[in-house]
Parts: C-alpha cells; structure tokens; sequence
C-alpha cells in the first residue's frame, strides 16, 4: 500500500508543473546546455582573442589568408617587447599602488559614513544617504575638470598621490550605498546588548558590525579595487609621464605611434591587465553575490 502511494505521488509530481521540463536530456541541451555555451563563448571570446593576438606574430596578424582565429608559428616577440622594451612593468606597479591605496582609504571612508547614517539615526540621515549615492551617478567627464584646478593648485599633478586622491570622489559614493544596505541586515539588538554593556560606539563596530560584514566588505573592495583598476580618465588627465602612468593609459598611449597599431603588445598588455581582477573575482565571487545581495535585498 505504501508503494503504492509512494508511485501514485510520483506521478502526480512528474504531472505537476515546474522543472519537468528538463527531465528528457534534448530538452535540457535546448533550455540549459546551449544557452549557457552560447553566454560562456560571448564572455570568453575576448579573452581567447587577446590570446591568440599576442602569440600571433606579425607576419599573421597583417595576412588576409589563413585562419584568423588560430595561431600557426606562435612568438613571444610581443610580450618581450611589452615587457623589455616598454615601463609596462613600472604601469603595473603604479596601477596596482594607486588601486590598492586608494581602495582602502575608500572602504575606510566608506564604513565610517555608511555605518553613521545607518545606525546614528540623526536627522536628514536618509537624505544624506541619497545625497551621497547621487554623487556616484555624476560622471567622471565632469568632474576631472574641478579636480585638475585642484591638482595643479596642490602640485600633485604627474604623481601617483593625484590618482590616489582622486579616485575616493567616485568610490567611496558607491561603496557608501552598498555598506550601508548591508549594516541594516545586520540586527540592531545586538547593538543594543552591547551599549547596555557599556560598550562605546567605536567598540561596537570594529568587534561586531565589522566581522559580520565581512562579505559586504570584500564586496565592496573588489567593486572599488576593479573601478580603480580601469580607470582611464582621471589617469590620462593628472599623469603625463611614462613611469607615472597606470596601464590602462599606458598601454594605449605608449603602443600606439601614429596611425601605428603595435596589436601584438597592446594585446599583451591588456591580457596582463586583466589577469589580477580576473583573479579577484574567482576567489572571491561568493562574497561579492552576497554581499551585493545583502545591500539589495533591503
């Protein structure tokens, strides 16, 4: 009788709407498989692309014969000239010293905004809050015209300093907004224990909203470690020398003479460009989708 019931509500399931339709293998190639083939060949073209171009010398880059997405006599002229004959090597240090800098002073900036306007409740807080996620919309084409008066009146122009300054003005906005929708997830009780037990505010968020924002933290960082990471304006604005400059300046600037496309090498370039944010993310994915998750869902 049991058996009995056990097959009747099986079949009544397998009747049932829902995910049935992925039971046969044809339709989950058609509503799965192909899809997400389909959606990993448009993300990773790029990628393969690039490769392809740096191992490619020039002899098949500029050929109209051959087979265009394959490499037949594979080199490494392009990345030893990218490396040896170019400060592609100062770019990625520079880069990385002004991302990693000034992603830090933003999440500093950032948690001590974020958890004021979220837990201090003083009056206009929420308006204050929009005020400050606004100030993320307005685009940078504008803004570096203020802050180059700014950066010539301080003398930081050509410095790595002016990048690391600057870059704060559209960081913190959007690290503000995220950390403050992921400090309202966290209870307020458990605030409201600690106060009870003579803790002051600044003890209350290092040793609890801190540890218990850790996701929101790490996603907040690569958001602003990957914007720094890109940026383009602000850098070929406020640095003109080439040891100065970060690679996404550097490597458009320097590998392009004229009408002059060193293709092999910006190739390169751009590659080695994109391996440390790439890298970022595959480590830390899961604390980006929830920490992006916790600030969303309130």
């Amino acid at each position: 009788m049991t058996a009995k019931t056990e097959a009747a509500r099986v079949t009544d399931a397998g009747d049932a709407p829902g995910m049935n339709y992925l039971v046969s293998f044809p339709r989950r190639i058609a509503t799965v498989y192909a899809p997400l083939a389909a959606f990993l060949i448009v993300l990773l073209f790029p990628f393969y692309w690039m490769i392809v171009t740096t191992f490619k010398p020039n002899e098949e880059l500029l050929s109209r014969e051959g087979n265009p997405f394959w490499v037949k006599n594979p080199t490494l002229a392009h990345i030893k000239k990218l490396l040896f004959d170019t400060a592609y090597p100062d770019w990625l240090w520079n880069t990385l010293v002004v991302s990693v800098t000034a992603t830090f002073i933003s999440l500093f900036a950032s948690v001590l905004a974020a958890y004021a306007i979220e837990r201090l409740r003083f009056r206009s807080a929420r308006y204050v809050g929009l005020s400050i996620f606004l100030a993320y919309l307005v685009p940078p084409s504008i803004l570096f015209i203020p802050l180059a008066a700014v950066i010539y009146k301080l003398e930081l122009f050509d410095s790595r300093l002016a990048l690391i300054l600057t870059y704060p003005t559209f960081l913190i906005p959007f690290a503000t907004w995220l950390l403050m929708g992921y400090f309202k997830s966290i209870p307020l009780e458990l605030e409201e224990c600690a106060l009870i037990d003579g803790a002051t505010r600044l003890q209350i968020l290092v040793k609890i909203i801190l540890p218990l924002a850790v996701p929101g933290l790490i996603s907040a960082g690569i958001f602003a470690f990957t914007l720094s990471w890109n940026e383009f304006i602000y850098a070929l604005t406020f640095v003109s020398s080439s040891e100065v400059k970060t690679v996404p300046v550097g490597v458009v600037t320097e590998l392009v003479e004229g009408d002059v496309y060193h293709w092999g090498s910006l190739m390169a370039g751009a590659l080695f460009g994109s391996l440390p944010v790439a890298v970022l993310y595959s480590f830390f994915v899961e604390y980006y989708v929830s920490g992006l998750t916790g600030a969303i869902k309130e």
